[in-house]
């Protein structure tokens, strides 16, 4: 059987069993299980001591929760320490559900803290790019970073590409309106990329209006095999070797 890794997924978010929806996804080895801020954070955790041979947790505070990093930086930073990687933070600037000069801050501060601590950096980048790559590039943290759930198109790809980043692809790749990502994808080195569901959100075709879960991530996978013109076996063993190799599994 061909297997995957789920390098993002709420499980903590999604309100479904978790243990059922590890069951259901029978060809994901293992998944990364994101917080937004300290209660999600401590809840992959959770979930990670629950099932240590399949889940991973990072610690982190999302863009959207922004404001809330001076209350939030001691529990995160604790967290952390006893986490997979650091994150899910970095710019959203399409919702702006935080001042973006807030945003900019708690990403900075993540980053640090990652770079301090040694472990990747899990990305959120929506309409952001120039600033994300400018934070990525003044800060030193771009070879710790992984894009999640990466959109854009082949410009802005190759200039994260020059900065050492790893891009993990999510169920937009396989979207029919997808073309701009998938010729972003296009110029990526398969073996610089993961694959993701993004659960419960962001759900693949062909089922398109039901929540996401890790069981769907071989069909980005199967996307990316199509852009890429390889075999979805291969585009598995890279993805997963690149998820081992950022995730240290």
């Amino acid at each position: 059987m061909t297997s995957w890794v789920d390098t993002h997924c709420h499980l903590q978010l999604d309100g479904r069993d978790p243990a059922a929806l590890l069951d259901r996804a029978a060809d994901v080895d293992w998944v990364v299980v994101p917080g937004i801020d300290a209660t999600s954070s401590a809840a992959a955790q959770a979930l990670a001591a629950a099932h240590p041979e399949r889940v991973l947790a990072t610690a982190g505070l999302h863009p959207h929760e922004a404001d809330r990093w001076p209350v939030e930086a001691g529990r995160i930073e604790e967290l952390a320490a006893g986490a997979a990687a650091v994150g899910e933070t970095g710019l959203d600037y399409y919702r702006d559900l935080a001042p973006r000069a807030d945003q900019r801050a708690a990403f900075r501060a993540q980053a640090e803290l990652a770079l301090a601590l040694g472990k990747p950096l899990v990305v959120h980048c929506r309409d952001a790019f120039a600033d994300v790559h400018d934070l990525l590039e003044t800060t030193g943290a771009a070879g710790i970073a992984v894009l999640h759930c990466w959109t854009g198109g082949p410009r802005w790809t190759r200039r994260f590409l020059d900065l050492g980043v790893t891009f993990s692809f999510a169920g937009p790749v396989a979207f029919p309106n997808g073309d701009t990502v998938r010729r972003g994808a296009a110029v990526v080195p398969p073996d610089r990329a993961m694959v993701e569901t993004d659960t419960p959100y962001l759900t693949p075709p062909p089922h398109r209006g039901a929540p996401n879960e890790p069981a769907w991530v071989a069909l980005v996978g199967r996307a990316l095999a199509e852009v890429w013109g390889m075999g979805v076996e291969e585009v598995a063993s890279l993805t997963t070797r690149r998820a081992e190799r950022v995730f240290r599994r």
